[in-house]
């Protein structure tokens, strides 16, 4: 009988803990803050946006722009309110320390474009 009483009593503290449970979520890491790069980077492709990230500091982590790319006339597509904006990006002058304003910070769902 002891065997008994100590497993209904083993039950009914086990129920008591069930109702009323705490559940911890660690995010580990978001895939939905992603950016795009796409053709004359060395690395094309999706990027995880973990962190503030400019322009220069995405077309650095794709490799840099290839040879023949248009350098100057880069294009960030964003879309904002529903519509599409695009964002001038001349690599050529910012790597001249001209006209900087342009190395904007990056938003998830960003495309750079790189001709």
């Amino acid at each position: 009988m002891r065997r008994d009483r100590s497993r209904a009593g083993s039950a009914a503290a086990a129920t008591k803990f069930l109702e009323e449970p705490t559940v911890t979520v660690v995010v580990r890491q978001i895939n939905s803050r992603r950016v795009y790069i796409t053709g004359e980077v060395a690395k094309p492709g999706p990027y995880n946006l973990s962190g503030p990230m400019t322009v220069l500091q995405l077309i650095a982590t794709a490799g840099g722009v290839l040879e023949y790319a248009d350098a100057k006339n880069i294009v960030v597509m964003r879309t904002e309110n529903g519509k599409p904006v695009s964002y001038p990006f001349n690599y050529k002058d910012v790597i001249k320390r001209k006209n900087l304003k342009q190395n904007i910070e990056l938003k998830p769902g960003d495309t750079v474009i790189v001709p």
